[in-house]
C-alpha cells in the first residue's frame, strides 16, 4: 500500500512520486470534496493517453492499474494503494486494467 502523487510537472508531461504521511502532513488535514463514486472497470480496459479531468483521490480497491508515461515507465497500483491525480494538464497518462481480474477503486473529486 502506498500513496502516490501524478502531477504535471515543469517539462509538461506526467510524472508520479510516492508520499508519506511523515514528510507531506498536508496528507493529514481535511479536505474539501464534491462526492465519492465507485468504478469498475473490466480486465483490458483500456484508455490512450489523457489528463486528469480534475484533481482527485483514487483509491484501489480490487484489482490492479496499470498506469503508463510519456518516458515509457508504467506504474502498477493495487488494493489500498491511494493516488492524488493532478495531471489535469499536458499529454497526460495512459491507463491499462492488466491481467484477468476487473479493477474497482473509489474515486474522489477535489473541491
Amino acid at each position: 500500500m502506498g500513496i502516490y502523487r501524478m502531477y504535471t510537472g515543469d517539462d509538461g508531461k506526467s510524472h508520479i512520486d510516492e508520499m508519506d504521511i511523515i514528510t507531506n502532513p498536508e496528507l493529514t488535514s481535511p479536505k474539501a470534496t464534491q462526492d465519492i463514486t465507485f468504478r469498475e472497470w473490466a480486465a483490458g480496459h483500456y484508455i490512450d493517453w489523457h489528463p486528469a479531468p480534475k484533481r482527485q483521490y483514487i483509491i484501489s480497491l480490487s484489482g490492479f492499474i496499470e498506469i503508463g508515461l510519456e518516458d515509457g515507465t508504467k506504474h502498477r497500483f493495487g488494493p489500498g494503494d491511494v493516488r492524488l491525480v493532478e495531471d489535469t494538464t499536458g499529454k497526460g497518462h495512459t491507463t491499462l486494467v492488466p491481467g484477468s481480474e476487473p479493477s474497482i477503486s473509489a474515486v474522489i473529486p477535489l473541491a
